[in-house]
């Protein structure tokens, strides 16, 4: 059973229809509790940082607890950066802290007309061997809609660039997470999926 953590940060309906498509058994937790009797956590999210305050001290020491009994955890999009410890967007906000450094908003660069925020199809270039990306290629296309992102850091696994060039793909022991929409990505999303599925099982 997975737990797809809700947080009010919206796209939980489209996570919720691919994690249908692939079979997969989830509840959606009423309590923080409710956490340690999943195989498997997820993070969605679109929109603003500070969205992740209303995952309080009661819900981070939950999945916190989770974590560190070897569930898997999977950040998407808001939710990957929540992993870190915070971001410029909304400095109040208290990320995870699960991946050390700081969310930040990409760079616009006139010169070559790519604008912020970053919407569309663009590639993942793989830096090294992951379990998220198992049966997947450097150069894989997925779909992306944000304005800040995280550094490149040791538990970069794929970087993407946009202006910047920032992790799309982080990963270490149980701790996942992709900063595009897997559930909107068309195959290489739902093998993101699976993947992680894979792991939890």
């Amino acid at each position: 059973m997975i737990a797809l953590v809700d947080y009010g940060a919206g796209n939980l309906t489209s996570v919720r229809k691919a994690l249908t498509a692939l079979g997969a058994d989830f509840i959606v937790p009423s309590t923080p509790e409710e956490c340690s009797q999943a195989r498997g956590l997820i993070v969605p999210g679109v929109g603003n940082f500070g969205a992740t305050a209303r995952l309080d001290s009661r819900w981070r020491d939950a999945i916190g607890r989770a974590v560190t009994s070897g569930t898997p955890l999977f950040g998407i999009c808001v939710g990957m950066q929540w992993l870190f410890e915070g971001s410029d967007e909304a400095p109040d906000a208290v990320g995870f802290g699960a991946i050390a450094g700081r969310i930040a908003r990409l760079d616009g660069d006139p010169d070559q007309r790519l604008k912020v925020p970053h919407v569309g199809w663009n590639s993942l270039d793989f830096r090294g061997s992951a379990r998220l990306l198992t049966g997947l290629t450097s150069g894989a296309q997925v779909y992306f809609t944000h304005s800040f992102a995280a550094p490149v850091t040791p538990e970069c696994v794929a970087s993407t660039t946009h202006a910047n060039t920032f992790s799309s793909v982080v990963e270490r022991d149980n701790i996942f997470g992709v900063q595009f929409h897997p559930e909107k990505s068309g195959d290489a999303g739902l093998a993101i999926l699976r993947n992680f599925l894979a792991v939890c099982a």
